[in-house]
């Protein structure tokens, strides 16, 4: 009889094991990781990055050839001569082409100029004296005509007092031409002179306007050679107090890019400092780089304080829509997904294939459904909710369901983790050490 009992105990023990290891079996053993839904503010931004620019950039050449003599000094300090980053006004001397050969050009125009007004009097007193033989051949015509052909004057000679008048008649004709060719000589003689005074002029290299200089591109002793396309000399910043930023937007993006829209941006030589513009203009002139179209924004910005250098390169945010007071969730807990034997029993199917539908947030104006899930015991509970704005981390949700602080799943810890531990998937993991 007492064996009998004993194989009955072992019996219902075995019973016992099975249920106990079937029923935790059926028991999802996952541990769930969640987080609260919170209230606050959303940005949506677009990222991209450009270089600062100077709004207004003279390129100033030399428009004659020769060799660099020397360089103007500085208006701040005398002491100094025009450097990179140094100040000028308008009309600074900034450097000297060698002018020797022009100057020889003046003098021969100035030459000519002064051998043409000579000209113009030799014409003139030549006129004059033309004009006087004209009265003397006009008086002895006039008596030859009272005389005529007669015994007193004979036919050859009134025939030739004739002659001499006609003659002296186209005499004149001939030498005011003369006078009018020599006065147009000596105009012609002066625009030769007004030409080689201003390639003498070009030989001294003075600013256009009042700025700084940016860049030199010569030394002393360099020759500059003036061809079709004029030497660049000096880069010269009009005004530093404004700058702009030149960004490369994809063009998936440049959809959201429109004028006045606020731009972020920092640059990596003032770390932790964020500047402030707007967009002032898009150009329609795209690139392509790798089969990537970008177009080039105009992003203009206030540079009184002059901490912004030209050419930095910024790194860009284009705001694109904000939201304040909305509730907020990672996108994690939108793309996380139960298994089957996780989900709490009873649930709609129909929201576990909206579930599998919002697989990430959303990125635009226009709502979608989606789905978050609660812990319920050791399951998870589905709640279907409005997607709305998201910045890539986080989204914006709406549901009548849903408050402020309530904790959602957004994933699950590892076998042999501990809740508040955390793990880095890169850390290598070294195999156990074997006791002695």
């Amino acid at each position: 009889m007492k064996k009998y009992l004993i194989v009955l105990f072992l019996i219902i023990a075995a019973i016992s094991l099975g249920t106990a290891f079937w029923t935790h079996a059926k028991t999802p053993s996952a541990r769930f990781r969640s987080v609260p839904i919170s209230r606050g503010d959303l940005l949506i931004t677009i990222s991209a990055t450009g270089t600062v620019e100077p709004v207004e950039l003279i390129d100033v050449g030399a428009q004659v050839a020769g060799k660099i003599e020397f360089f103007g000094s500085d208006p701040n300090d005398p002491t100094k001569t025009i450097d990179y980053g140094t100040e000028v006004d308008e009309g600074t001397i900034l450097a000297q082409i060698d002018d020797s050969l022009y100057r020889a050009i003046v003098d021969q125009a100035e030459a000519q100029v002064e051998q043409g007004r000579a000209n113009v009097l030799r014409a003139e007193a030549d006129l004059m004296q033309i004009k006087a033989k004209l009265q003397q051949a006009e008086n002895n015509w006039k008596r030859a005509q009272e005389l005529g052909p007669s015994r007193a004057l004979s036919a050859t000679d009134y025939d030739s007092y004739k002659a001499e008048y006609e003659t002296a008649l186209a005499t004149v004709a001939v030498g005011e031409a003369t006078v009018v060719q020599a006065k147009k000589s000596v105009v012609q003689a002066e625009a030769a002179l007004k030409h080689s005074r201003t390639n003498l002029g070009y030989c001294t290299i003075k600013s256009p306007v009042k700025g700084v200089i940016i860049d030199r591109r010569v030394n002393i002793g360099q020759t500059v050679v003036a061809s079709l396309n004029a030497p660049s000399l000096f880069l010269i910043a009009k005004d530093l107090t404004k700058m702009q930023v030149w960004a490369a937007v994809n063009e998936a993006d440049i959809g959201n890019i429109y004028p006045n829209q606020r731009v972020t941006f920092t640059v990596d030589a003032f770390p932790g400092m964020t500047f402030e513009g707007t967009v002032g203009k898009i150009r329609l002139n795209a690139s392509m780089t790798q089969n990537v179209v970008t177009y080039t924004v105009e992003i203009d910005t206030d540079n009184s304080d002059g901490q912004l250098l030209p050419y930095l390169t910024a790194n860009l945010r284009f705001e694109v829509a904000e939201r304040k007071g909305v509730l907020l969730v990672p996108n994690a807990a939108l793309r996380w997904i139960p298994t089957p034997d996780q989900i709490a029993p009873g649930v709609d199917e129909t929201i576990l294939n909206g579930s599998a539908q919002s697989s990430g947030g959303a990125s635009g104006q226009a709502s979608k459904k989606g789905v978050i899930w609660f812990k319920d015991g050791p399951y998870a509970r589905p709640v279907e909710v409005d997607v709305f704005l998201s910045d890539g981390s986080m989204t914006e949700i709406q549901s009548d369901d849903l408050e402020e602080g309530m904790e959602i799943i957004v994933g699950e810890y590892e076998a042999g983790v501990q809740a508040d531990e955390t793990t880095n998937p890169f850390t290598p993991k070294f195999p156990p050490r074997r006791r002695r």
